[in-house]
This record gives C-alpha cells, sequence and structure tokens, in this order.
C-alpha cells in the first residue's frame, strides 16, 4: 500500500541498478522512506515488485547514489545537475534575499519574457510538498491584457456584489476599494501589475492548505530573486469566494484550495532593507518536563 494515497504514484518503478558502477554502498537502502530498497538478496539494491507501489517518487535513492549508477522511472542521473559544494547560494546571499524581499504595489506596464516565466514554473516543481504527492496546477496569466480583462470581470463582480448587499462588511476595505475603482479608477486589487500566478491542490491530497502558500512562498523568492516583485492576494480569494462563478475563468476546480500571488517587472526600487526588530515571539525549549 502506498504511504501518499496519492494517485499520482504507480508501480511502475522501474527500478534499476547498473553493477559495473555500483560500490554497493547502501546508500539509497540507508536513506529510502519507504524502506523498500533491500541488498540482502543479491548484496545489490533491489525493490521487490510487490512493494514498488510503497514508493512516494521522492528521488532519494536517484539524488544520493555517488556513482550514479541507479535509476528509476527511467531517469538518467547524467541528465540531473551535479550539486558541487558551494553550489547553494550562500548563507549572506539568502539572508538578503529574505530581508531585502518586498510586496511590491507598483509594476512597469509590460509582460515579463515568456521563458522566464516557463523556467520559473519549472523550478517551481521542486517545491516541497506533503507525502511527496505532486498534484498542484499552476495557474498562469502570462499577457498583461488579459490580466486586464479578468480585472475588469473581478471589479464588475464585487461592484454588483455591493449593490446586492453581499459583502461580508458592508462599510469595510471591499467596500472602500470598490469606491476607488469606480470613482477614481484606481486599482487596489491588481495594483497594475500584468501577470497572475493562482497555484492550486485538490483536498484529497494529503497536505493541500500546507502545499499551496509553500509552492507560493518558493515562487516569490525565485521572482524575486530574478529580477521580479510579488504581490499575495489575499483581496482575489475574497472576490472569487464572494462570486464564484469567476472561478471558471481561472479554470479552477470546486473541490480544490487556492492562492494567488501577481507579479511582474517592478517600477519602483527598494534601497536597504526594513528593520523589524522582535517582530516575533522566540521560545527556547531548554528542557522538556517531566
Amino acid at each position: 500500500m502506498s504511504l501518499t494515497g496519492c494517485p499520482m504514484v504507480t508501480d511502475d518503478l522501474e527500478f534499476r541498478v547498473d553493477e559495473a558502477r555500483c560500490t554497493r554502498c547502501g546508500l539509497c537502502a540507508s536513506d529510502c522512506l519507504a524502506r523498500i530498497i533491500s541488498l540482502e538478496r543479491t548484496g545489490f539494491p533491489e525493490v521487490q515488485p510487490d512493494q514498488q507501489s510503497s514508493c512516494i517518487d521522492c528521488q532519494h535513492c536517484f539524488a544520493l547514489c555517488p556513482e550514479g549508477a541507479l535509476s528509476i522511472r527511467g531517469l538518467d542521473p547524467a541528465a540531473s545537475r551535479p550539486l558541487e559544494p558551494g553550489g547553494f547560494p550562500t548563507f549572506a546571499q539568502m539572508d538578503l534575499l529574505v530581508r531585502g524581499r518586498r510586496s511590491v504595489r507598483q509594476y512597469r506596464d509590460e509582460n515579463v519574457d515568456p521563458a522566464l516565466i516557463r523556467r520559473l514554473l519549472e523550478d517551481l516543481e521542486y517545491a516541497p510538498t506533503g507525502v511527496n504527492c505532486r498534484k498542484l496546477t499552476f495557474t498562469v496569466i502570462q499577457d498583461k491584457a488579459v490580466l486586464a480583462e479578468l480585472r475588469a470581470r473581478v471589479m464588475s463582480a464585487l461592484t454588483r456584489a455591493q449593490e446586492e448587499n453581499r459583502l461580508p462588511e458592508p462599510s469595510g476595505y471591499l467596500a472602500a476599494m470598490i469606491g476607488l475603482w469606480r470613482d477614481q479608477g484606481r486599482d487596489v486589487v491588481f495594483r497594475g501589475a500584468p501577470h497572475l500566478l493562482v497555484v492550486s491542490a485538490p483536498l484529497d491530497s494529503p497536505t493541500p492548505q500546507q502545499d499551496v502558500p509553500l509552492t507560493l512562498a518558493y515562487f516569490e523568492l525565485l521572482a524575486q530573486s530574478s529580477g521580479l516583485g510579488t504581490l499575495w492576494l489575499g483581496l482575489l480569494r475574497r472576490a472569487l469566494e464572494l462570486s464564484p462563478d469567476l472561478k471558471g475563468l481561472l479554470g479552477l476546480p470546486a473541490d480544490h484550495c487556492y492562492y494567488a500571488m501577481l507579479f511582474g517587472y517592478p517600477a519602483v526600487h527598494y534601497q536597504r532593507t526594513v528593520q523589524r526588530g522582535r517582530a516575533a515571539k522566540v521560545q527556547i525549549i531548554e528542557a522538556i518536563p517531566a
């Protein structure tokens, strides 16, 4: 039985070992989460047919093998990028990225290079998910004209909801936002951004509520490291829940949880990091009570 309950995982594992290169070090077996790799029968790593469906596709065995002697799912180790010492960003670089990341609310009126968007989405497939169950959907608007059309439809739906007294807080932020759009043409929802990413996951996957924001957090860091600005778009979620028919415009299934992020070339450049001080309460557990 699979550890995931995820129908994307199959028993067609294609577990293969190049015995001429394998040193029988046992690292693949020791790091296998499902504990299905064994060297006991032949001295070489193998997975019995009745255990293949328990693989969660983490590819730890594939990534860990020092000799590149092991393959699953028909993957070629030589096609992977090597993880050389010093290849990752330094702590100082990541520290600056995390501290310098900003929510961007001013964007240049131009499309991002589609090749860059494709690269970001390809990298996004490596974001972690619960039990490695990869059932996420990335819905992207990569043309500013299409996003402008979506904005018009969303604002029209919000205005209608206000007229029908369906706003959760009739005198709150949504009402003020609608008034700015109606009276001044100010867009405080989409902020003039050219692009939108919606990440969604089916509710029957192991951890959909965690997978969606975690994936968007990865996207934000990837996007900002490539010179783009981003903005978490909770207001779109509020609008879609008020007018569920709008979900069809984005192809969002009814059984998915989701969240959205704007992105594009920023029209503003921040000069320094902010200073948070002690913005979070830190608790250090010195010992576990008896």
